[in-house]
């Protein structure tokens, strides 16, 4: 009996050729998918960062936009917002008792000796919801030195809407729901409006909107640190 070598040793070049463009195969097809999850994983990252920038972009827009928003149907700007902020400023805050999301009644009084900031808004108002996340940063970092942020609903759709808003916005200061007769002592005319009462219970600024001049975020920040200043905190 005889052995073909030189067959046998051409099946195993033969072998070793198709095993090496299967290994071939196999790792082009590899590095295709690496390079698929690599591509795909960048779109996803580049979806989600422009996403994150057009928010930003938005919410800008929205702050330098939303100004103003008129407290009842027929108001232009010319009715003059600058006009009608100031009416109680250096004047002693109208007293009020109101009750809160839990039922329990809160009084202006209650925080005599503080400084108090008082915040008119309502659930239809984009300015105000803009703003509320901020006055809610606000009451945590300066809680410390005394001051007390209370937010006025001035909503007619009931308690259950208004705390739904609040509780999508992430508010924990209190919220205080709505009476015709203390809007009209604090003469409401726009939304958002925000008054800084000192400790001895006079209104310090009264402010509308958001703008920049008037309640934007910094603006804000400034009022309430001349609030604590003159309330020696």
């Amino acid at each position: 009996m005889a052995i073909d070598l030189k067959g046998r040793n051409l099946r195993r070049s033969f072998r070793s050729e198709c095993e090496g463009d299967v290994e071939s195969g196999m790792g082009r097809k590899i590095v295709l998918v690496v390079v698929m999850i690599v591509g795909v994983t960048l779109l996803v990252w580049a979806g989600v960062h422009n996403a994150r920038e057009r928010k930003l972009e938005m919410q800008k827009t929205v702050e330098s936009k939303a100004v103003l928003v008129p407290d009842a149907p027929g108001k232009t700007d010319a009715d003059s917002p600058e006009n009608a902020t100031p009416k109680l400023q250096g004047k002693p805050a109208p007293a009020f008792t109101l009750v809160d999301l839990d039922g329990k009644k809160v009084s202006l009084a209650d925080f005599k000796g503080h400084p108090v900031f008082v915040n008119f808004w309502a659930t239809w108002c984009e300015p105000c919801k803009l703003e509320m996340p901020w006055l809610e940063d606000f009451s945590k970092k300066y809680k410390d030195q005394g001051l007390v942020m209370l937010g006025i609903s001035t909503d007619d759709a009931g308690k259950d809407v208004v705390a739904k808003t609040v509780k999508k916005l992430g508010v924990s200061y209190p919220i205080l729901l709505k009476d015709d007769k203390v809007e009209d002592k604090y003469g409401l005319e726009y939304m958002p409006q925000s008054f800084y009462v000192d400790k001895t219970g006079k209104v310090l600024i009264a402010t509308a909107g958001i703008s920049d001049g008037q309640g934007g975020k910094d603006a804000i920040e400034t009022n309430i640190k001349k609030l604590l200043a003159e309330s020696g905190q």
